[in-house]
């Protein structure tokens, strides 16, 4: 393994950490700023919106920049809204913070998929890409379920600046170990919008926005629905997020391998089998073991979708794939978003803790729906094309 994807993930562990603690304290954070949990449920709802307009404004703007320069730029100001929130006085600049530190989330998973797949064979792209998200999911394996546990024991500030302390890490991983990265010749932006003409790439994205989107619904609440209806202590939230993180590691590690080799009916599978653990989960969150169960297959399914759903928009941007990729990665968000509002929609409407499964089931069955239009798109493209000349040259002519 190149060492430029370990830096890669350690810069994609900081960010995990820091993306998905927020669930785990989300009752603490509101309790001392004295809001409801709905509106605490912004602080996911505005990183995420941070990550969507981020990402393409900041891989924009570093068009002119080498690849690891951006990167390094990018992980200072994840440090400095992780800062930020750390000593916000008030729930206002909490969310501004929030905000800051995602705006760098966007373009440095865009950025460095492209790095990580350039660094390796073209079979083994989606390897690599998975390679620097297993950062982001042993994230929420170590990192996140030990920033809830000191957030719930000596405060969420002191996770926050801890957070901040891995951005740091990360940013000095980077400067060491990636190889520096000229700006690729012909990177202009008319060139990198192209790649938006392409429906398929759009399908994607919309993929990529209903599917984890679907995660999001039910993982933004947690803490409350473990607590309020399965009858989990406070502190077990911890344990239930090593579990969720142990689902996304096993995910990421599973759609890595099988995406070079069967994307599309990958996507299929994880997407169906995701709405049904959803849909099921509104009931077996009544029962402690079954919605553990839940919560670890919510992870494996939902994260299993992220390595094929990259690099569908990286082969399909092909020739122009930064913006694309990093936009992608905006869209991943915009679903984080879109479930977190929603889910807070249907809790204030007074449906329950649970109700936010049942918006995230519908959300990953019309991602899957997405995917089955998609591919009958590609084969009637393809059954449209005619074949090319030179294959008449090979039926043999007699005399």
């Amino acid at each position: 393994m190149p060492l430029a994807l370990l830096a890669l993930a350690i810069g994609a562990f900081g960010i995990g950490t820091t993306e998905f603690v927020i669930m785990g304290v989300l009752p603490q954070v509101a309790g001392d700023f004295g809001v409801s949990i709905p509106t605490a449920g912004l602080l996911v709802t505005g990183y995420a919106l941070g990550v969507v307009v981020g990402a393409p404004v900041l891989t924009v703007l570093g068009n002119k920049v080498s690849r690891k320069r951006m990167l390094m730029m990018l992980m200072g100001l994840f440090v400095l809204g992780n800062a930020v929130s750390a000593l916000a006085p008030d729930f206002g600049l909490m969310l501004t913070g929030r905000v800051i530190a995602s705006l760098a989330h966007g373009s440095f998973f865009g950025i460095g998929s492209v790095v990580a797949a350039g660094l390796v064979a073209p079979e083994k792209k989606a390897g690599a890409i998975a390679t620097m998200f297993t950062g982001l999911t042993v994230a929420n394996v170590i990192g996140v379920p030990l920033g809830t546990f000191i957030g719930q024991a000596v405060g969420w500030r002191v996770t926050f600046a801890i957070v901040a302390a891995l951005g740091v890490a990360g940013l000095l991983g980077i400067a060491r170990l990636v190889p520096a990265m000229p700006r690729p010749e012909g990177a202009h932006l008319r060139r990198e919008l192209t790649a938006f003409r392409n429906p398929q790439v759009l399908l994607a994205m919309a993929m990529t926005v209903l599917g984890f989107g679907g995660v999001f619904a039910a993982i933004t609440y947690i803490a409350p629905m473990m607590t309020e209806v399965a009858g989990y202590s406070d502190g077990a939230v911890t344990w239930l997020l090593v579990l969720f993180g142990v689902g996304m590691f096993a995910g990421n590690l599973i759609g890595g391998r099988y995406a070079d080799r069967a994307l599309m009916p990958l996507l299929y599978v994880t997407l169906g089998g995701l709405a049904s653990v959803l849909a099921l989960f509104t009931l077996l969150a009544h029962d402690k073991i079954l919605a553990a169960v839940a919560v670890l297959l919510v992870g494996a399914l939902g994260f299993a979708t992220v390595p094929p759903l990259q690099k569908r928009v990286l082969d399909q941007a092909h020739g122009a794939p930064t913006l694309a990729s990093a936009v992608n990665i905006g869209a991943f968000n915009l679903g984080n978003a879109l479930a977190a509002w929603l889910g807070g929609i249907v809790i204030a409407a007074g449906l329950g803790y649970t109700a936010p499964n049942w918006v995230g089931a519908a959300l990953a069955a019309a991602a899957l729906g997405l995917a089955l239009w998609s591919a009958a798109l590609e084969r009637r493209a393809r059954a449209s094309t005619p074949e090319p000349a030179v294959a008449a040259d090979r039926t043999p002519v007699h005399h």
